[in-house]
């Protein structure tokens, strides 16, 4: 009789353990640890993400009840005190650098964006992720609120995280935007939260293309009138010369302005890329499909560990949000053929602990959902 182990053992097996280990001990400060090593931090950090766990208490609880099962997921049991020290004491950017890794490896086994173009398209986007500021003082946000940032750009090729980085809250989003490197003749699409002119020239002179949303209050003058095309809902297709100060000072490049109005809504929007060789349709669907972005943080939002923290100081708090990136959003495909690992988050502690193959326990659980 084959051997098969728990769901959540499978789980860890799509996080190389030897590239794991070597990270840790990059990424390490302080004394040699004794008995909790990273790895334990990872498994039972790991657990309470994916079963939902309400505190370490908890999560230490649900490994101790697995007894003789924790030697198959390669730890022994783990004090929580042991692990709240960990949490607070030991670099954040392991996890961070766990993301990178399993990113190169997700890349090669995407399925192409669904699209007929062949380059490459990012979603680009910031979502804020509340905190109370009484516990985490350090957190100031505005108006007594305090959040952390979390910056994501979306591969469409398989919808996968292709970078993530969390910042202070008051971090702007083209901050982080102007240190992104994209692959030349990469289309980028974000919201007018980005809007800035020198990045556009920047996306612009590297070759970039990019699709936004025009600002109400930005000047500009037609140069150019397209003809429109046959695409649903396409009211006009211009090339336009931006007039404002700041655009002429930044030598702002003519760009193409796509209107569009919505059939199902009837909401008119604007469309500001660099992009002449597609369809205004393309354009329109292109923007459209930023939505994903959206989707992929309502996901970590509600399915993860995101909305309530197992330590208070700074690094506990990164340590959290980026292992929520590098473990359950990255390791997205098994044996070539793209599954949805974020399936796992449907199941409960009892059920991540069964003898049971984690495809189907993932695929059928998830399949009794209702949208």
């Amino acid at each position: 009789m084959p051997h098969v182990d728990t769901v959540f053992a499978q789980l860890l097996k799509l996080v190389p353990r030897h590239d794991f280990n070597r990270l840790a001990k990059s990424h390490h400060c302080g004394g040699e640890l004794r008995k909790m090593t990273r790895w334990s931090q990872f498994v039972a950090m790991g657990l309470g993400h994916v079963a939902r766990r309400l505190s370490l208490r908890d999560v230490v609880a649900t490994l101790q009840a697995q007894g003789r099962r924790l030697y198959h997921l390669g730890v022994k049991s783990v004090a929580r005190s042991s692990l709240a020290r960990v949490n607070e004491e030991q670099p954040y950017t392991l996890y961070a650098a766990l993301f990178d890794r399993l990113l190169a490896q997700c890349r090669a086994l995407a399925p192409h964006h669904g699209f007929r173009f062949k380059n490459k398209l990012y979603s680009i986007d910031a979502s804020l992720i509340d905190l109370s500021l009484k516990i985490f003082p350090w957190s100031k946000y505005a108006l007594g609120k305090g959040a952390m940032k979390l910056h994501m750009g979306l591969d469409h090729d398989g919808f996968i995280p292709a970078f993530a980085v969390v910042t202070e809250s008051r971090v702007m989003e083209t901050t982080i935007a102007r240190q992104l490197t994209l692959p030349k003749g990469s289309i980028a699409v974000f919201d007018r939260g980005y809007s800035e002119f020198a990045w556009f020239k920047t996306l612009d002179d590297t070759g970039i293309y990019f699709v936004t949303r025009r600002r109400a209050n930005t000047l500009y003058e037609v140069i150019e009138r397209r003809q429109a095309g046959a695409g649903e809902g396409i009211v006009s297709d211009q090339i336009v010369r931006f007039t404002g100060a700041q655009a002429v000072k930044r030598g702002m490049p003519e760009l193409r302005l796509v209107t569009f109005d919505c059939p199902l809504t009837g909401k008119r929007y604007e469309f500001l890329t660099n992009i002449r060789h597609l369809a205004a349709g393309t354009i329109a669907a292109i923007y459209k499909s930023r939505w994903q972005i959206e989707l992929f943080f309502k996901f970590l939002k509600q399915n993860l560990k995101l909305k309530g923290f197992y330590g208070t100081t700074k690094n506990a708090v990164l340590t959290q949000i980026d292992m929520v990136a590098s473990g359950p959003s990255c390791a997205d495909y098994q044996e070539g053929d793209p599954w949805p690992c974020g399936n796992s988050a449907c199941l409960g502690s009892t059920e991540l602990c069964e003898v049971q193959d984690l495809v189907p326990a993932c695929t059928t659980r998830f399949d009794s959902f209702s949208f």
